[in-house]
């Protein structure tokens, strides 16, 4: 499986759009980006693989594999990027402003079911960032 995530980055956050096979998934909401800087900025383009991960936290949820010089970039909820992520990806339902969104939790578990089910399926899944 093949997820695409395409942005545009504003000073103050980056929005996406999620498709895969060309069917929209949803949007998403990361931080600014600012030269791949630990905690303040969103990753570099790239090609990621996706696994399951769990935390006390976030529960089950999703993480990126080999971000260059980065660790535990998950894909978790947060509807304000400048205050919940730090450099994770938040899956929304609707975008409501630069690396803003609403109803991250129901964005959030649509993308999860649809990976788990791959992954359950010993598929690999794959984020392109573009």
């Amino acid at each position: 499986m093949i997820l695409f995530l395409t942005r545009t980055y504003f000073p103050e956050g980056t929005n996406g759009k999620l498709e895969c096979e060309g069917k929209l998934i949803g949007y998403t909401i990361e931080l600014p980006w600012k030269r791949n800087e630990r905690n303040i900025s969103c990753i570099p383009e790239g090609k990621y693989f996706i696994r399951k991960r769990y935390s006390a936290k976030y529960k089950w949820h999703l993480e990126l594999v080999d971000v260059p010089n980065r660790t535990y970039i998950l894909i978790h909820p947060a509807n304000n990027a400048q205050k919940e992520l730090r450099g994770c990806i938040a899956p929304v339902t609707k975008l409501s402003g630069p690396g803003l969104g609403l109803l991250s939790r129901k964005a959030f578990t649509k993308l999860k079911d649809l990976v788990y089910k791959a992954l359950d399926n010993k598929e690999s899944v794959e984020l392109i960032v573009q």
